[in-house]
């Protein structure tokens, strides 16, 4: 049995919290708004994402302010859901969409959301610590045509390989 869970905390063990040169993240930014399940609709490939559709995230408040994540997908291949639950934390003020997290003790990853829906928070677009790792996500199992296009814009535009998205089957 693979177990991409393994894999996503070894990922994690060799990442930063920085983030790329052409990516600022959102502010103001309200985590209240945020929490809840967001559908993955679009992503950079990564081996602990490999052959998953159906991917969520859920993010919740734990009692000491910081942020409960719970990431879920369906591996069809080996027909079973795999899940990987974690912590995020803030970089700096509660107020920027520039978070840490961390699926494995002490080690954090960056988690940038250089775009949002400001409005009604129905779309983000997320980044890692570098130009490989990238996410679209919504509230919604399905997004138009026009906020996909949009996002592949805003990575070219940041120096992201946009021929390497994924579009996640929902």
């Amino acid at each position: 049995m693979r177990n991409k869970i393994i894999i996503l905390l070894t990922l994690v063990l060799s990442a930063c919290t920085s983030m790329p040169e052409q990516v600022k993240p959102v502010t103001p930014f309200e985590l209240c708004r945020y929490t809840g399940t967001w559908y993955e609709i679009a992503r950079m490939p990564h081996s602990f994402e490999e052959g998953l559709s159906k991917v969520t995230a859920t993010y919740s408040i734990n009692d000491d302010g910081s942020v409960k994540v719970l990431n879920k997908g369906y591996d069809a291949q080996q027909n079973e859901w795999s899940s990987a639950e974690g912590k995020a934390k803030f970089v700096d003020s509660s107020d920027v969409g520039h978070l840490k997290v961390s699926f494995f003790g002490p080690f954090y990853s960056s988690y940038v959301i250089f775009d949002l829906d400001q409005q009604d928070y129905q779309y983000a677009y997320i980044s890692g610590f570098n130009t490989d790792y990238a996410w679209l996500l919504s509230r919604t199992p399905e997004v138009d045509e026009q906020r996909i296009n949009d996002f592949k814009q805003a990575l070219a535009q940041r120096g992201f390989e946009v021929d390497k998205l994924i579009l996640v089957d929902q």
